[in-house]
């Protein structure tokens, strides 16, 4: 029997599997608390071990430290700001900052006062606008930003670009433009681009560990492991698949859904282009550290029930927080009052839904999708027939890992889950 060990090192909890490769299948899971505050390899090798790990073959994502910290700079607020906004998300990323246009010394500063782990920098279609882009690499430059930028605008002015920052020495990773087109969204080079500059950069950065090993072994962001293993399960089922994460801190949504010609040419089409895998994560809803996040936007939202009474439980928290994400996922967001509302997302042909986080895994998962399912004031159109279930062995992380190079294996999984 050939075995690996998937680690997810989260903020708070590092969660081991020990998955058969050849069966397709969970032998033993594990989960302790993450040791942050020393060294987070005491925890990750205590869960290598108590699922029984033999020094053999191992993959690891994490969210710990804070997970991936994204700011995004682009050409136009609709467009290009937007479309590397949702490629952000899309790469594991929690967005900290949008800017759009020429960068001012208060943008800058701004930019800077975000404290983002990794820059987007974007900006004009392939053969369009280049004069935005390089007057922003060029005040990237002059700042001496020693945050490593991921640069994924206009083809055309990629060079000079790329001179301007590294004149300045500022690290940069230059991709194919996120938006080569009006309406057409390449999200794929940069995503890669975002999780090669995480590794390389950021992991060590965080001062997770003393040593190496650990951003050795790290392959990715925990969001992004999620959203790959979403993306495996919407390609092996056919059809759309949504996904939402409770946690302590943050609520994320997932959504894969099946293209639309309509949408990618007709008169609906998007012109920041449409992303047709995508996450979202929301940094106010929460069940712990986020639950007075998670009252204050019920209150906003205007919920029914009481939350801050003697009654209310963790799985009341949950429901409101999952409802509230989904309300935003759906709707998508606005940029300031009165304007559209623009990033949202069609999910009624969504034929399966699925809860994760600790909560709906200890009984809660019913109550929480039911909340969600039954969102009729929600102002976004509800799945149509759509199947629950709950990620009980936290197998979609798991999956994205193994997705790769045993995708087998990790389709085996996902069968698994569907029961």
């Amino acid at each position: 029997m050939t075995t690996v060990v998937c680690v997810d090192v989260g903020s708070t909890y590092t969660k081991a599997a020990k998955i058969d490769l050849d069966g397709a299948r969970l032998i033993r899971r594990a989960e302790v608390p993450t040791t942050a505050a020393t060294d987070v390899l005491e925890g990750l090798d205590a869960a290598v071990a108590a699922v029984g790990g033999d020094g053999g073959e191992l993959h690891v994502c994490s969210s710990a430290g804070g997970g991936l910290r994204l700011a995004v700079i682009g050409y136009e607020a609709l467009v290009t700001a937007e479309a590397g906004h949702r490629v952000g998300l899309s790469a594991g990323a929690q967005v900290v900052h949008v800017a759009a246009g020429p960068l001012t010394g208060p943008d800058v500063a701004a930019v800077r006062g975000a404290r983002p782990d990794v820059i987007l920098l974007a900006g004009g279609t392939d053969g369009g606008d280049g004069d935005t882009l390089l007057h922003n690499a060029r005040r990237l430059g002059r700042a001496r930003f020693r945050v490593p930028v991921v640069l994924a605008g206009n083809a055309d002015v990629r060079a000079e670009a790329v001179a301007l920052l590294t004149a300045g020495g500022v690290p940069v990773t230059a991709t194919a433009n996120v938006l080569p087109r009006i309406g057409v969204l390449d999200p794929l080079p940069a995503r890669a681009a975002i999780r090669e500059v995480f590794l390389r950069h950021v992991i060590g950065g965080k001062r997770l560990s003393k040593g190496p090993r650990f951003g050795s072994l790290v392959r990715a962001a925990t969001p992004d492991a999620v959203l790959a293993g979403v993306e495996l399960l919407a390609d092996l089922t056919g059809y759309g698949v949504l996904v939402v994460d409770v946690g302590g801190a943050t609520t994320d949504v997932y959504s894969a859904l099946v293209p639309d010609a309509e949408s990618e040419s007709g008169p609906r089409r998007d012109v920041a282009g449409t992303l047709w895998r995508a996450r979202t994560v929301e940094g106010d809803l929460g069940v712990a550290v986020g639950a007075d996040g998670t009252r204050a936007a019920a209150a906003a939202e205007k919920l029914s029930g009481d939350l801050s009474g003697a009654g209310c439980d963790d799985r009341d928290l949950a429901a409101a927080a999952a409802v509230i994400a989904l309300r935003r996922h759906a709707r998508g967001h606005a940029e300031g009052p009165g304007r559209p509302r623009i990033g949202g997302r069609d999910l009624r042909d969504v034929r399966l839904v699925i809860g994760s986080g600790g909560v709906l895994r200890h009984g809660g998962g019913d109550r929480v999708l039911n909340a969600v399912l039954s969102d009729l004031a929600g102002g976004w159109a509800l799945p149509e027939r759509a199947r629950t279930v709950v990620d009980a062995q936290y197998v979609l992380a798991v999956a994205g890992l193994l997705a790769a190079e045993h995708p087998r294996a990790a389709a085996g999984l996902l069968g698994g889950l569907l029961g």
